[in-house]
C-alpha cells in the first residue's frame, strides 16, 4: 500500500491550496456575519464553511491521511 506521503505531489498541493482558500473565504464570510449580527447570513455562511471543511477532510482521507478529531 502506498504511503500517504508518497501521494503528495504538485497536483495534491495545488488542490489542497484551493480547498484551503475556499475554506478561508467561507470563514471570512462567517466572521463578517458575526460582526454584523446578521443571523440569516450567519446560518448560510456557517453551512458554507462546514461544507468547505468537509470537502477538505474528504480530500485528505481519500489521499490516505488518517485524521483524528478530539472530542470537544
Amino acid at each position: 500500500m502506498e504511503a500517504a506521503v508518497d501521494r503528495i505531489d504538485d497536483h495534491f498541493l495545488l488542490r489542497y491550496r484551493q480547498l484551503l482558500d475556499a475554506e478561508d473565504e467561507a470563514f471570512d464570510e462567517l466572521e463578517h456575519a458575526v460582526e454584523d449580527g446578521d443571523h440569516a447570513a450567519f446560518d448560510r455562511d456557517l453551512a458554507t464553511w462546514q461544507a468547505a471543511l468537509e470537502k477538505k477532510v474528504r480530500f485528505l482521507q481519500k489521499a490516505g491521511m488518517e485524521l483524528n478529531f478530539a472530542e470537544v
